[in-house]
């Protein structure tokens, strides 16, 4: 075998070294998502085991925390729940003394309601995160702010990509 020959099968036994290492790699992250998908599907389980809260409720309540005030519409538009489903889940979250609903000055009409988070209880939230949240510290401090912005877009992106299969999958 010519040198160019062998160096050309070496060429492709890398190549071949390459994209075996890629496809480990990617199954690697897509299995390490959905364990942590399973992980803190379990943390937010004994959060609202603790507080008496449903999955849904929490789910509704970072809704709130994260873009609220909102109404009892757009977040069932972004919970990717019936407007009636929100209906008693909010119910549920005003009894447990966790939202209001407040009439909107801004709404189209008097029946308008905004629903905003208590901060009051917000703190019973964050103590039982707290724990979760100082371990994403630290493991975030080894991090560079390359690494970090590159850790940060890729979830972004996944996030998105998360968000456009539910679209598909809800309107079809």
């Amino acid at each position: 075998m010519s040198a160019e020959a062998a160096e050309a099968a070496e060429g492709r036994r890398e190549s071949a070294d390459l994209a075996r290492r890629r496809r480990r790699l990617t199954t690697a992250i897509k299995e390490s998502l959905r364990e942590m998908t399973t992980q803190l599907s379990l943390l937010n389980h004994q959060v609202g085991t603790r507080l008496d809260l449903k999955a849904v409720d929490l789910n509704c309540l970072d809704l709130i925390a994260r873009y609220g005030p909102l109404s009892p519409t757009a977040l069932a538009r972004r919970a990717g729940l019936h407007p009636a489903t929100v209906t008693g889940i909010l119910d549920r979250l005003q009894r447990g003394g966790w939202v209001v609903r407040d009439r909107d000055p801004g709404g189209p009409d008097r029946r308008t309601v905004a629903v905003h988070g208590l901060r009051e209880r917000s703190r019973d939230l964050y103590r039982l995160y707290s724990g979760m949240s100082a371990s994403m510290d630290e493991i975030l401090a080894g991090y560079s702010g390359a690494e970090l912005e590159l850790l940060a877009g890729f979830l972004g992106r996944t996030t998105d990509a998360g968000r456009h299969a539910t679209d598909d999958l809800s309107s079809g």
